[in-house]
């Protein structure tokens, strides 16, 4: 029994350097494109979920857009309020009363206050909108024209409690957020928008760039389009080493540099990583508990990159397809032209890829998988449409649930009629058809996929959207 631990420490050891070593070597797939500088013409914006977001993904960005003589201001999505970990190691005490988990989130943003202060940005140039922290993505998905909003896990509010917070006493729904996303790009009118990654494992992370996405495309005849920068910050294993090495890159995960995600990087000075060091450390309350974790992002340059748009074209015969890279590399490289089923003889790499099309009035998801999951595979479909013709709070949420042959559908909270949807397995993969009219008709679809098996998730998509034309 000793020998065989050892053996299996040993191998978790091996498993452990190789994943290191591969994070830490520069071959060409890697991202070398440079950040365009800042001028004193630019107005960016900055999107956290949390506060310490901002900094962890963007404490260059600040300095750098400061020094050009930018003007910044910096958007909170939550407080934070919901690391009841991280409540426990700062405050040294075990609680479960709401008001102490509203203090932690004032906590949170006296913390932000200051860490910005260390990095040129005044207090006025913050806004704290108070969404439920670990809340808002199922606020996206679930919970749009209702009167009775989500329900906070910690704090246990329905609406926003913070006083100082732009939206005091908005309730906790999709309406309310997007409208706040609205007013801060038509006040500040910002053309370099920085915000969360669609690959983000975090839901409120997930959440800030669906929103984002939404209320540009609602303000597309008021504003001239942004430049979006999505930043990562959680991803399962990256980044590697842990703990403070402000001397090394920071380079995409190994899971996302073979996708279509195209990465720049920021390089910063030495100074400029120094006083990023110091505001990440303003931030007692997380870093006191998590501090091995969030120093691993003081590094000689910050990480920006998103996916390409897909255009769908309606009634196309062949499906596009695109990259998804995930933990278990379940879907591969980008290849055009490849027809709807796959060729005869095709190669075991071949058959994990992902690819979409419109025919006959449904969308088709193309799915191919590995030999090794074949038997157990199943899959989760988020599908958010967008219409021109229809307020976004109206349209259809669905979630689509396929396991083995059933095909369960769900808007929002609710199960509904699969009104035609229906999921198809052979040999190689399985393909799913949705009526577009379940979908709403939509002009754009933002879409992530989930793969799991009888019991666990192995591989989750980054949101893309599908442009239909």
């Amino acid at each position: 029994m000793k020998k065989a631990l050892n053996t299996v420490f040993f191998l978790l050891g091996l498993l452990l350097c190789v994943s290191i070593l591969s994070q830490l070597r520069s071959p060409d797939t890697l991202a070398d494109s440079e950040f365009d500088d800042f001028t004193g013409h630019d107005r960016v914006l900055i999107i956290a979920p949390h506060p310490d977001d901002e900094t962890i993904g963007c404490a260059g960005v600040i300095q750098q857009a400061k020094e050009a003589g930018a003007k910044v201001k910096v958007a909170y999505l939550t407080n934070g309020d919901c690391n009841q970990l991280a409540f426990m190691v700062y405050e040294k005490r075990i609680t479960m009363l709401r008001g102490e988990f509203v203090h932690m989130g004032e906590v949170r943003r006296s913390e932000a206050v200051k860490a910005m202060e260390l990095l040129g940005v005044d207090k006025s140039d913050l806004i704290f909108l108070g969404y439920p922290d670990f809340g808002t993505f199922a606020i996206f998905r679930d919970y749009w024209q209702t009167n009775k909003p989500f329900k906070a896990l910690l704090t246990r509010a329905r609406n926003v409690p913070y006083k100082e917070n732009l939206s005091y006493g908005a309730p906790y729904t999709g309406d309310s957020i997007l409208k706040d996303f609205k007013k801060i790009i038509l006040d500040f009118k910002p053309n370099k928008i920085f915000v969360s990654h669609p690959s983000d494992v975090n839901g409120d992370h997930k959440a800030a760039y669906l929103f984002l996405q939404v209320a540009l495309a609602d303000l597309d005849k008021e504003v001239r389009k942004p430049k979006i920068y999505p930043y990562l910050i959680h991803y399962v294993g990256w980044p590697l080493p842990k703990n403070y090495h402000p001397g090394l890159d920071l380079n995409p995960p190994a899971q996302l540099n073979h996708s279509e995600i195209d990465w720049v990087k920021l390089k910063l000075s030495s100074a400029e990583v120094e006083k990023k060091h110091q505001a990440l450390l303003a931030y007692r309350s997380q870093t006191e508990s998590s501090a091995f974790y969030l120093l691993s992002f003081v590094r000689s340059n910050e990480l920006f990159g998103d996916y390409g748009e897909v255009d769908i074209i309606r009634e196309h015969p062949s499906l596009k397809k695109v990259s998804y890279s995930g933990l278990s590399n379940l879907f591969r490289e980008y290849r055009d032209n490849n027809m709807y089923l796959p060729e005869k003889g095709a190669s075991e790499e071949e058959h994990g890829q992902v690819s979409f099309a419109v025919a006959d009035k449904m969308l088709l998801i193309r799915m191919q998988k590995s030999k090794e999951i074949r038997r157990f595979f199943n899959f989760q479909v988020y599908l958010f449409g967008y219409s021109r013709k229809v307020p976004f709070s109206a349209m259809p949420k669905i979630r689509i649930l396929c396991k083995r042959n059933n095909v369960k559908v769900l808007s929002g909270r609710h199960p509904v009629s699969s009104q035609g949807a229906v999921l198809e397995r052979d040999k190689a993969g399985a393909v799913l058809k949705i009526p577009m009219s379940l979908l709403g008709e939509p002009d754009f679809i933002l879409t992530s996929i989930k793969a799991f098996g009888s019991t666990f998730s192995f591989d989750t998509t980054g949101f893309r959207r599908l442009n239909i034309e």
